[in-house]
């Protein structure tokens, strides 16, 4: 059974829209109010952030939603193939799944502007050997989505690789398939581009071997009818964004902070110390007092945001020391967050208000490391961890136990039964561990030295 998820109205209708003709699809989307878009839950197209709805593919619907007067059902099917069906046979109006254009699918669906090109790429693991071409792959596993461009792309080089084999999995998507050669579960899988970028920060032994034959473009499909009502406003909407920026816009938060993403070692966060920190250690010191928590921690948080700098501005438009939201300074009443001690005040605030909606059973140190996951995932996404760790008869009261359960909620067996959906949950357990890190080499400088207690600090392998 497809989950359908209601966004919300807003009514906003786009200029120049075609007369609506009787029995359209268009017509239908106006009079009832409600746009049906099918999609996926992945980083490249839809999940529930931080602060709500997120990803790409979200992004462009809801736009499109909002333009025509008319609130966004998403509805997510349960596999790839389903999806492709669904669509299909009319049972919603449009798909914003990722979709990349081929001969095959061109039979069956009518795709609209292409918005995006990616690469097929063939992936695997670094501690063994990179393959150099498909024939490399025939002794090891390789295993790909079901139903997807990649099968496809399979099929047509049998002819150059007769001995090629795969299999074809119908219950993972391809974030999952990513996960399983991380995990040294499976040696290859084929990922589109742009998941390979958002997987690879998180994934970090994870790389491209190859791309596979040339560029594809991606689209939004819909039902192959003599009804193209819903799909000239489509076209003239993407028209209208490419030509106004919002489509660049929106390419560069999907993707602009993957590009650029990097982990910076031990060796600079002790250059930072000495060169950054004696500017700010008196605002996080006064934050962290008026709101009962260890400056220290505080710093390390604003560390892992920002490496300490003021002006530090994502492409999502989270910015400042502790790289706060809008919302999320709306929330806390910082007017402007490039203000140092505003943006240390508010992000003290708002860890506080995590650390204050911790279930009151769970003891310290753990209290504070799922306060850090809420701070960097959502507390709902917590909570869903947290019950499938009682599911599998461990300690939801437990980090060490919980944080084994975050990264279910990226694979769509968990994730589809929990309250609050996809979610990259391994993100959270290398913030935290990050953050850990930093807090117990500020704790040592500072002489409290708390990382060597027993239960506090140590206890736990640290992520570098």
């Amino acid at each position: 059974m497809a989950l359908t998820l209601v966004i919300g109205i807003i009514v906003f209708f786009f200029n120049g829209l075609p007369k609506i003709l009787n029995g359209t699809a268009l017509e239908q989307v106006i009079d009832t109010g409600e746009l049906r878009v099918i999609t996926r839950n992945s980083p490249t197209t839809y999940y529930e952030g931080s602060d709500g709805p997120a990803g790409l593919e979200y992004d462009l619907a809801k736009m499109f939603a909002d333009q025509l007067g008319v609130k966004l059902t998403l509805i997510v099917p349960n596999s790839f193939s389903d999806l492709l069906d669904d669509i299909k046979n009319g049972r919603a109006h449009l798909a914003a799944a990722g979709l990349s254009i081929t001969e095959s699918r061109k039979e069956v669906l009518k795709f609209g502007p292409s918005y995006q090109q990616v690469t097929e790429q063939l992936v695997y693991n670094i501690k063994h050997r990179r393959p150099k071409n498909l024939a490399d792959t025939e002794n090891g596993l390789l295993e790909i989505v079901a139903e997807s461009s990649h099968q496809n792309t399979l099929i047509s080089e049998q002819t150059n690789y007769p001995n090629l084999n795969w299999k074809s999995n119908e219950k993972l998507e391809s974030e999952e398939l990513l996960q399983l050669v991380s995990d040294e579960i499976i040696d290859y899988t084929i990922a589109d581009s742009n998941e390979v970028i958002l997987n690879q920060r998180f994934l970090l032994n994870l790389r491209a071997a190859f791309d596979i034959g040339e560029p594809k473009e991606l689209a939004w499909a819909f039902p192959k009818n003599n009804d193209n009502s819903l799909y000239d406003v489509a076209v003239k909407f993407f028209e209208h964004i490419r030509i106004n920026g919002e489509l660049t816009r929106l390419m560069e938060r999907a993707y602009g902070h993957a590009e650029n993403f990097d982990y910076v070692g031990t060796l600079f966060f002790k250059r930072h110390i000495k060169s950054r920190l004696p500017k700010y250690q008196k605002m996080f010191e006064e934050a962290a007092r008026i709101n009962d928590i260890d400056w220290e921690l505080l710093a390390a948080i604003g560390y892992q945001e920002s490496h300490w700098n003021p002006k530090a501005i994502s492409p999502t438009g989270v910015r400042g020391i502790m790289m706060l939201t809008q919302a999320t300074a709306a929330q806390m009443g910082v007017k402007n967050r490039l203000i140092p001690k505003s943006s240390i005040d508010g992000g003290a605030r708002y860890f506080a208000s995590r650390l204050k909606k911790v279930n009151k059973k769970i003891e310290e140190p753990d209290r504070t490391w799922m306060a850090l996951a809420a701070y960097n995932v959502g507390y709902g996404h917590v909570e869903d961890a947290r019950i499938i760790t009682q599911q599998q008869g461990k300690d939801p009261n437990k980090w060490i136990d919980v944080k084994q359960s975050l990264p279910l909620l990226a694979k769509r067996k968990w994730y589809k039964k929990t309250k609050h959906g996809y979610a990259r949950g391994w993100e959270p357990v290398r913030y935290v561990e990050n953050i850990r890190s930093y807090y117990d080499v500020l704790l040592w400088i500072s002489g409290k030295d708390k990382a060597n207690e027993p239960d506090a600090l140590s206890i736990l392998p640290q992520v570098p």
